[in-house]
């Protein structure tokens, strides 16, 4: 065995201080969404396979939808038609069919959610399915500079912000969204100066939202990095626990975790805040709407323009025209903290990969197993270099020890020859052959490594 040059440390324990907390900045090319729509756009792709039944989910919204708006109007008519001419026949005829409009509407809803139920999580197990299999296929230097917290509260955190805006919001958003146009319809149809009483809240309304969204999501996506770095701290005193106490680091663990809680503390208070606002915004103009519309509706009856059924039916129409505007409105909000969730697993779904197979890797036959590092200049930072001008040669068929102190570079020649990363300048040879130009399987298939650490799987023995 030959050795030139100069070699310092490399091991995981003389890594440059603070190696592993470079923040969440990733390795290779990252697309980073740029507006809410694209990452939209491609959480949407995940529902693809079940075009199907979000058609079929469609139409039961339509039908429990124009059912529940059939009510307001069937009161209507018992008001104006049987209450005043006291017909007890047809107000219970009446009566009946609104009870059975409202029970089909329950049907139909139920059914729907069901259905959605079953779409949602078919396509977060798609999303989660992909983003775990792409964590497993990136490089070692990845995992370097992202903590094992941060990870997982993307694979938690942000997938859970997507559940809960996909599971339990497409459904009400096609239902608000179709009772809001229903609605409009209806009152045009029964009485033009009533309905556009009701549309001058509009405008207002999505002013409101407006103002509101940009603080919202900008609150919630900051909540969400926020949380991912908690995580990545309180992991990392959990696994690490037995080096935290043998040098009595409790107490700067506890402080370092108390910044992070205060950043999550104060990140929440922001996001929920202008969440909040929309709530008692709609309340208020839900109760503005309601005056507006009683006061002219009595204005328009004492002139004999319309009846008090009438009256009756629009009110309650106002009513559930401002519900699905209070409900879009809590739905701008989880919509919002999905979004920033998606955002940030897509960040990790467009990282490459450092190391990949060159296009023309050949496979790796008959090895005899003779080693050469020849003239190898690495660092896991690129700033930092721990290998210089190292050249080593082990022949095959004999036994060749990499003896030193911790620090040394022992891991970090290891970690070379398997490929977790590729040298910066020179090159690493076996039987003759420059391992980036063989397949990365067919290297490390051929390698036995008793690794330092030992990791256990949840798993029994047997």
């Amino acid at each position: 065995m030959s050795h030139q040059g100069t070699q310092s440390a490399g091991s995981q324990a003389n890594r440059p201080a603070g190696f592993r907390r470079q923040g969440p900045g990733m390795v290779g090319k990252i697309e980073k969404a740029k507006d809410p729509f694209q990452a939209l756009r491609r959480l949407a792709a995940y529902l693809k396979p079940y075009r199907a039944a979000l058609v079929g989910i469609f139409f039961l919204v339509m039908f429990y939808t124009l059912l529940g708006l059939l009510g307001p109007y069937l009161l209507g008519v018992a008001i104006d038609q049987h209450i005043g001419s006291k017909d007890v026949p047809g107000l219970v005829r009446t009566a009946g069919w609104m009870l059975a409009a409202y029970l089909g509407a329950a049907v139909f809803q139920g059914a729907s959610n069901w259905l959605m139920a079953n779409v949602s999580q078919g396509a977060l197990k798609l999303l989660r399915r992909e983003l775990f299999g792409h964590i497993q296929r990136l490089s070692l230097r990845f995992f370097d500079r992202n903590p094992a917290g941060e990870l997982m509260s993307r694979l938690t955190n942000d997938i859970d912000a997507i559940n809960q805006a996909v599971s339990l919001n497409v459904t009400a958003l096609f239902a608000s969204t179709l009772s809001l146009v229903g609605i409009l319809v209806a009152m045009f149809v029964l009485n033009a100066w009533l309905a556009l009483a009701t549309v001058l809240v509009v405008p207002i309304m999505l002013w409101f939202t407006t103002f509101v969204a940009r603080y919202t999501r900008r609150g919630f996506r900051e909540l969400q990095k926020q949380l991912g770095s908690l995580n990545g701290t309180m992991e990392e005193a959990i696994s690490g626990g037995r080096v935290v106490k043998a040098f009595r680091r409790n107490d700067s663990v506890i402080s370092h975790f108390r910044e992070h809680n205060q950043a999550v503390y104060q990140a929440g208070l922001y996001a929920n805040t202008y969440a909040l606002l929309l709530m008692p915004l709609t309340n208020v103009l839900g109760n503005f709407f309601v005056i507006v519309l009683a006061g002219l509706g009595g204005w328009l009856a004492l002139n004999g323009l319309v009846t008090v059924g009438m009256i009756a039916t629009f009110i309650t129409y106002g009513q559930r025209f401002i519900q699905p505007l209070r409900e879009l409105a809590d739905m701008y909000n989880a919509i919002q903290a999905a979004l920033a969730g998606a955002e940030r697993i897509f960040e990790i779904i467009d990282t490459r990969p450092e190391l990949q197979d060159a296009p023309d890797a050949v496979r790796l036959k008959d090895v005899k197993g003779y080693v050469q590092f020849d003239h190898v200049h690495f660092g896991y930072l690129k700033d930092t270099p721990v290998i210089r001008d190292m050249t080593l040669d082990a022949a095959a068929g004999k036994i060749t020890a990499l003896v030193g102190p911790t620090g040394a570079g022992k891991t970090t020649l290891i970690n070379l020859l398997s490929r977790f990363y590729d040298v910066d300048e020179g090159s690493i040879r076996v039987d003759g052959v420059d391992i980036r130009q063989v397949k990365t399987a067919d290297l490390r298939s051929e390698l036995g490594i008793v690794l330092q650490h030992t990791f256990l799987l949840a798993a029994t023995v047997l």
